[in-house]
């Protein structure tokens, strides 16, 4: 829902994927993977949605446990963005391969393959159809990209931002992948997602979100068409928002 409690099928929302699901869960990339992405992102888009995406890196790169490995965590977070480009070039062919025209727009200087981050320009974008892929996270360490994803669906005015996830179709009271007695919910706080600890992003972003109030679908990537319906506002998986906690019996 938007934050006048109409039905978030905004016209300008903010696809948030993962690294991981860039890798199909493993490291480097899975092309079938990012082709289907591609695909679905193309259709929702010629329904007249604008659509921004910001990815993760995780499939190359992870600033904190490069750090583990004896890596200035800075360094590794710089390493981490790098990756997160990568990915973004990769989405970006596999569209322009379905006749979707998009720009990359990164944190980090690098004009022979990117625009540099510039929010009215991105907004400019959008409104002429195109897609936008922000990479590079922030540009700076000690920021994830979930914390990157708020920031951008503020700043270019997006009424939702949808969180693809592997493995899981929305947010759960505990882990289902562990717990056969977990259940979905419905609708969940800013608040009890933060004191729960549930994972939906991490608390920077959820606490930016709750400031904002900006909304926030977590929905299952691995089934086809999802993508699609999750960028046109149908109500599947998990709306994290101001509203009351109801969870699926």
């Amino acid at each position: 829902m938007t934050k006048d409690g109409k039905d978030d099928t905004g016209r300008r929302v903010l696809l948030k994927l993962s690294g991981e699901a860039f890798g199909g869960g493993h490291i480097g990339i899975d092309t079938k993977v990012i082709r289907r992405i591609a695909q679905e992102i193309h259709k929702a888009v010629e329904q007249g949605v604008e659509v921004a995406i910001v990815v993760g890196g995780g499939n190359f790169f992870r600033g904190a446990e490069l750090q583990q490995a004896g890596i200035e965590r800075s360094r590794g977070d710089y390493m981490g963005m790098l990756g997160t480009v990568m990915n973004c070039l990769a989405l970006q062919d596999f569209l322009e391969q379905e006749g979707q025209a998009t720009r990359v727009q990164t944190a980090i200087t690098m004009g022979q393959v990117a625009e540099p981050y510039i929010p009215l320009k991105a907004i400019r974008h959008l409104e002429k159809g195109r897609v936008v892929i922000f990479g590079a996270g922030a540009g700076m360490p000690y920021f994830s990209t979930d914390t990157v994803s708020i920031q951008r669906s503020l700043e270019i005015h997006c009424d939702a931002v949808l969180m693809g996830k592997n493995g899981v179709d929305g947010i759960y009271t505990a882990d289902p992948r562990k717990d056969s007695n977990a259940k979905r919910f419905k609708t969940l706080s800013y608040q009890r997602a933060l004191i729960d600890n549930l994972a939906v992003m991490d608390a920077a972003a959820l606490s930016m979100a709750r400031e904002n109030d900006q909304h926030i679908r977590v929905f299952g990537l691995e089934e086809a068409g999802n993508v699609t319906k999750a960028l046109v506002g149908e109500p599947i998986g998990t709306l994290v928002s101001n509203l009351e906690s109801e969870i699926i019996q």
